[in-house]
């Protein structure tokens, strides 16, 4: 299982309904895209990162091992912006406002991936999946992506299996080895890959399946309280924002 996934069972709001996480995490996110860059992407970065270390109990450490990797993605999104192709200042040069467009784009995405890893963070997939019926998303759709779900961490297992055994039979020392290596793990992979497949297939015909998966879904009740807090926490950042938006340079 991801560390990721880990945590998401093991949160404080394992219980709480979807919809409600969905509200906060996502609603943080909308906020970070369609407000102001300044003050307004500082704004709900901080209070993003306030609620996952604080009310949902995120670890510090797996947050940030999560976090680097859309980090990332951002930085090299913005770093573009900071140069123009062709013009009067030569092939390549610095444009006027790229510096300012580049940050303001950081400020933007970095804060927007904290708001989806909030509904990351507490929410496990299976739990989401099987509640996407009722919204309307035909129930093959939501099959298919429940096995899918189930079997990359079977796949992700016999990746780290491989690799264990390449490594132990001296397949990493040099470059030809390694690169040997990697493509037995592919084959091997894709060879598997269809064999869980083929089996998971003969399983359900096995046990009568007849094109929808029956998952046990927890019960669990909207909280009108964690509702009406989350309302007037996003209409506070916007307010906030357009405020200090006037009274800041």
């Amino acid at each position: 299982m991801l560390p990721i996934d880990a945590a998401a069972h093991s949160s404080r709001w394992r219980r709480r309904h979807p919809a409600e996480k969905a509200l906060l995490g996502f609603g943080l996110t909308l906020c970070a895209v369609s407000l102001p860059p300044w003050p307004g992407a500082p704004l709900v970065a901080a209070t993003t990162l306030a609620v996952l270390l604080g009310p949902a109990g995120v670890p510090g450490r797996a947050l940030w091992r999560a976090f680097r990797i859309p980090l990332g993605f951002c930085v090299t999104g913005a770093v573009p912006l900071l140069f123009e192709v062709g013009g009067d200042r030569g092939f390549v040069a610095l444009a006027p406002e790229g510096p300012t467009q580049a940050v303001e784009l950081l400020l933007r995405t970095s804060s927007a991936s904290l708001g989806v890893l909030l509904f990351a963070f507490t929410t496990p997939v299976s739990d989401v999946l099987p509640r996407l019926v009722r919204a309307g998303v035909p129930a093959p759709v939501v099959d298919v992506a429940l096995v899918m779900y189930r079997i990359i961490f079977l796949l992700l297992d016999s990746l780290s299996k491989i690799r264990q055994a390449q490594a132990a039979r001296l397949g990493h020392t040099t470059r030809a080895a390694t690169w040997r290596s990697l493509a037995g793990l592919g084959a091997t992979t894709f060879v598997r890959a269809f064999d869980r497949a083929q089996r998971l297939q003969s399983g359900l015909a096995g046990r009568g399946y007849d094109g929808t998966l029956r998952v046990l879904v927890p019960a669990c009740a909207l909280s009108r309280r964690f509702l009406a807090v989350t309302g007037v926490l996003l209409a506070g950042l916007v307010a906030l924002t357009l405020v200090l938006e006037r009274l800041l340079p």
